[in-house]
């Protein structure tokens, strides 16, 4: 699967809504807020706490910000090169 096999699959999913940016920040945090929940291992959320609920909000990040990226008039695999010169530099 390619970087455009998924974001037009997201197209698809979505029937081509764009979000902006305020928009993203909201679906952004509410994934983000699951993989913190997941962490902080609270009594109430134990049955939520599996490994397939991680991968899922893992993937959520992954399959919606290249769909994000777009939204904004980003190249998704341009701002991928970006964040991977980035991590080189930082770790060099």
């Amino acid at each position: 699967m390619t970087i455009d096999d998924l974001l037009q699959e997201g197209r698809t999913i979505w029937k081509g809504q764009k979000l902006g940016l305020a928009q993203i920040i909201v679906c952004l945090g509410k994934v983000f807020g699951d993989v913190c929940r997941y962490e902080r291992n609270a009594a109430k959320d134990k049955s939520l706490h599996t490994d397939a609920e991680l991968k899922k909000e893992l993937g959520n990040i992954i399959f919606s910000t290249i769909r994000w990226c777009d939204d904004l008039g980003f190249d998704p695999k341009d701002c991928i090169n970006e964040a991977i010169a980035c991590q080189k530099k930082f770790n060099a």
